[in-house]
């Protein structure tokens, strides 16, 4: 699918604010609501979105503590079973196959640090991990979410 620079607009504007109606989407980029409607439903059926949701406080969800531990391994782990077991363990939100000092970086979120330990013995505990190194965020400047480029 080419995406078009109206297409980067309305994906723009959904970022933005995802629970926008057709009509003002339509609006803001010069289409009917039923055109704004069919173009993201194509770029629902394209992959381009791949799911609407709200963005959540983690802290004020108990989850305040937050961490990135790199996993150091004897073997590969870019498999289903590396995937699955990191899935297994509830306080990963993140986990990418990287190059560099490490084989795995994970990202974990937990109430306390008691949590993080037990999440680091449960990272210790996926086949093929021979060390972690974990590094605790102290306080976030921000996040951001990947933003369309609007040419």
């Amino acid at each position: 699918m080419t995406i078009d620079q109206t297409d980067r607009e309305l994906l723009a504007r959904l970022q933005e604010d995802a629970t926008q109606s057709y009509a003002a989407l339509g609006q803001a980029v010069g289409l009917s609501a039923g055109a704004a409607h069919e173009r993201v439903r194509k770029l629902r059926a394209a992959g381009v979105i791949r799911r609407t949701t709200i963005e959540v406080d983690p802290a004020a969800l108990g989850s305040g503590v937050l961490a990135y531990v790199l996993l150091d391994t004897d073997v590969w782990m870019g498999d289903a079973p590396t995937l699955a077991a990191l899935k297994d363990i509830a306080a990963v939100e993140e986990a990418h196959i990287i190059a560099g000092p490490a084989s795995v970086l994970v990202k974990v979120r937990t109430n306390s640090t008691e949590a993080l330990q037990q999440t680091l013995r449960a990272l210790h505990q996926v086949d093929g991990v021979t060390s972690t190194q974990t590094v605790v965020v102290l306080e976030s400047f921000f996040e951001r979410p990947p933003t369309v480029k609007k040419d």
